[in-house]
Parts: structure tokens; sequence; C-alpha cells
């Protein structure tokens, strides 16, 4: 937060301009009562004028205040607002840095008028990949850009990555391009939300912001975050059990249950158990699973297939052995292996 009174700031500047230009500027930036930015069309109506002549009332009334004696007496606080930009990264979306100047949208409002008025700010507007920013350095904003398209080409699909891993990785490429930026994770974590094409989810993971992992829709990708984050099969139980820990979501055991039996991510591992499919499990019973292990392994000893199995399967040693002796699928050789029929 800033230390000065913005609206006193404020106050003294708009009496270098005539009350009509006082009054487009405080309707154009929302520095009255009712903290509202009117559109040029709105204020062109009221002074029965076009947008156009608004437009260059504004630009005028803008040299003119910059042009005054008060403006240079004032110095002090564009040197803060410049600190404060810095210490936020040199580089920082509009909307971050509106919620750390202030509180309150009418303060907010005449920051930002004051970051109009003030030589080292500049605006950079928003588009498809990038949120409107503001820096107090082009060169740097242009390095952080390039930086992140760059880096948008690692995201395709449903891919994720740890957010401590993404940030070494700007790091490295941030290096590469400038060598005397300083920055450090928590600079490089606000730099990461300059992009659209990214963002993150709950625990820390990033993947393209369109993603049903980042933008999560249903139980069934709740459920995945779950397990992937866990890291080994769970059972359904414990995975409702844990979305309504991590994302205060309310998922009934039965959906839940439903939910990962109709989803392919999820392989049934055991009796309730879930895994995901992309650590390698293979969906089917546990006769398939021996049926794929011999097909991609050749003979084994049964030794071989029960140790094969239990990596895909939380059975029994005996449950393997009796689905060997499905003579239809599996037959034994005169050496003791076991093959496909």
């Amino acid at each position: 937060m800033v230390t000065f009174n913005s609206q006193q700031v404020i106050k003294k500047l708009l009496n270098a301009l005539p009350a009509r230009s006082q009054d487009i500027i405080v309707q154009r930036y929302g520095l009255g009562a009712e903290p509202r930015k009117q559109t040029l069309e709105n204020i062109g109506r009221q002074y029965n004028i076009t947008r156009e002549r608004v437009r260059q009332i504004e630009n005028h009334s803008i040299k003119n205040i910059c042009k005054s004696g008060v403006f240079g007496e004032t110095s002090s606080v564009f040197d803060e607002l410049q600190t404060s930009i810095k210490s936020l990264g040199g580089v920082v979306t509009e909307k971050e840095l509106a919620n750390a100047l202030a509180n309150q949208t009418l303060n907010q409002n005449n920051l930002h008028f004051l970051l109009v008025l003030g030589e080292p700010f500049i605006k950079e507007c928003g588009d498809l990949e990038f949120e409107t920013r503001w820096s107090i350095n082009p060169e740097l904003s242009k390095n952080i850009i390039l930086v992140l398209k760059n880096i948008h080409k690692n995201f395709t699909g449903d891919i994720l990555m740890d957010e401590n891993k993404l940030i070494a990785l700007f790091n490295q490429r941030l290096n590469k391009t400038r060598q005397d930026i300083e920055s450090n994770d928590e600079i490089i974590r606000k730099w990461l939300t300059l992009s659209k094409v990214i963002g993150k989810n709950p625990f820390g993971e990033w993947g393209r912001a369109t993603s049903q992992n980042i933008k999560i829709r249903g139980i069934r990708s709740y459920a995945y975050l779950v397990v992937r984050r866990n890291g080994s099969p769970m059972h359904f139980t414990e995975v409702a059990k844990m979305i309504q820990e991590h994302f205060n979501k309310k998922a009934h055991i039965a959906t839940c249950h439903n939910e990962l039996i109709k989803d392919p991510r999820f392989v049934l591992v055991g009796r309730g158990l879930y895994a995901l499919s992309e650590w390698g499990y293979s969906q089917g019973i546990v006769r398939d699973v021996i049926k794929n292990i011999l097909e991609r392994e050749g003979p084994l000893t049964v030794e071989q297939i029960v140790e094969k199995v239990l990596k895909e399967r939380y059975v029994k040693e005996n449950t393997v052995k009796v689905n060997l002796q499905n003579s239809d699928l599996f037959q034994k050789t005169p050496v003791g292996l076991y093959t496909l029929c």
C-alpha cells in the first residue's frame, strides 16, 4: 500500500485545469465520489461534443498537468510508485498492481491516473496471450514476454508441470535472454501470471489455462488431480474424502466411484483401488493383464508372471496362479514356462 493520500494529490493536480477539463478527467478515470469510469461517448453526450473531441481534451489536460508547477512538487509520489512496481518485479499485471497499491476502487483509480501521468510508467494492453500490464523497464518487459512465449510451447493438451520445475525453466530461459536481470522465485511467480495461456491449479501445478487439470470441471478432474498428487493407487472412498479436503467440494462416494469407472484415465487395480493409466497400468481383469504381459514378454515362469502382475494389480499371488489355470488362454510348456495358447 502507498503511504501518501492519493485523493489529496489528485485534487492538487486537477487544480491546474479549468473546470470542464477537470470534470472530463474525473469522469474518464473515475476520480469522483462515484468511482465509475465513463466512456468517451457518454462524456461527449453530456457536453454535446464528439468522442474525438473528448479524447483531445483528455490528452491536452494530461499534458497541462505534467507541465504545471504542482506536478514537479509531487515527484516523491512518483518515486514511491516506481519503487512499488520495482518490488513487484518491474513488470506486473494491472490487476495485481492495483490490489498491491490500494484496497478501495476510488484509491485504485487515483493511482491509475498517477501512473498515466508519470513518465517512467508504461502500460501495455493485453491480448489473447497476455494480461494488461504496467512496467518501468520496456526492455525487461519485452524479454519476459519472449520467455513466456517460449514456455507456452512446453504445454500441450493436459500436460502439467510442477511449479518449482517451471520456475527453474523460466529462470534458465531468462538468463539466456538477458544475463543482468535480477529475479527470485516469488518475482518469477508474478511474471508467470502475465500469461493468459497457462495457469495454476490448487496443487501448484501449471498447465494450459484451458486444460481440465487447470480449469477444473467435475468430479473426474478433481479425482485425477487427487490420485496424481498421491502418487499411488487410492480407494475410491479415500478419493472422495480428499476431494472434499483439498477442494472443499462435496463428493458423494457412489458418484465418485461411478466417475472413476467411466474415465479411461483410471484403472481398477484392486478391490476399489484405482491407479492412473499414465503410470503404466492397463485396463482389464487379472487374466487380461497376464495375457498382455505374455504378449509383450513371451514365455515366463510362474514367479515372473506373479511379479509382473503385482506391479499392475493389488491382488493375492494365488489369484494370479488360479488365472493361469485357464487352459483356453494359457498353456504350460515342457520346460515349465507359461505362454499363450
